[in-house]
């Protein structure tokens, strides 16, 4: 399907509205583009007109803007641009949404903090321990030593054909990262 992705630069004209949905968080707001231009009589710029879109975020997102977005603050907003006419008391009314992709300050006009977010569980369910990847040559999980692994001659369980069997295993490990040092 043909989406007409936009990139918006204006301001939060209203306060982000936060709701939990079936589907996960939801933010909403209105965004104001106003085009400015050089008056050569005046010698000054002068704001053109105004645009007004609803910008939808969901997930993540939702819960990332909501948290840092407050009403003036100048934004950029990238996402998929949906046209809707409805019909309200007799009127046809068109309005402008943009279920956005990516929503950031607008670096041009101010400085922002960026603060990383700690990633949600996917499930509730509890943390499993760490399997236990070291497994003795010749052997398969679950496998007593007398066992058989069933594959090619000295090739251990979950091996591909280019491992050697002399390297020793490492078990996997989260990735660590250093705490963020604040810059000012």
């Amino acid at each position: 399907m043909n989406e007409t992705m936009i990139c918006a630069v204006g301001n939060v004209a209203t306060q982000p509205v936060f709701r939990h949905l079936v589907n996960g968080p939801s933010v909403r707001f209105r965004l104001a583009v106003t085009s400015r231009y050089w008056d050569r009589e005046k010698s000054a710029w002068t704001d053109g007109h105004t645009n007004f879109f609803t910008v939808w975020a969901n997930r993540q997102l939702a819960a990332n803007a909501s948290g840092s977005l407050a009403v003036g603050d100048p934004v950029v907003v990238q996402g998929r641009l949906k046209v809707r006419t409805d019909v309200r008391e007799g009127q046809s009314r068109t309005s402008a949404d943009i279920d956005a992709v990516a929503i950031g300050h607008d670096l041009a006009r101010g400085t922002a903090a960026f603060r990383r977010t700690g990633r949600a569980e996917a499930s509730t369910s509890p943390p499993q321990p760490e399997p236990n990847w070291e497994v003795p040559a010749g052997e398969s999980p679950g496998e007593s030593p007398g066992q058989s692994s069933g594959g090619p001659a000295g090739e251990q369980a979950g091996e591909s054909a280019g491992e050697s069997a002399a390297q020793p295993t490492v078990p996997a490990t989260p990735e660590q990262r250093p705490e963020p040092v604040p810059v000012g």
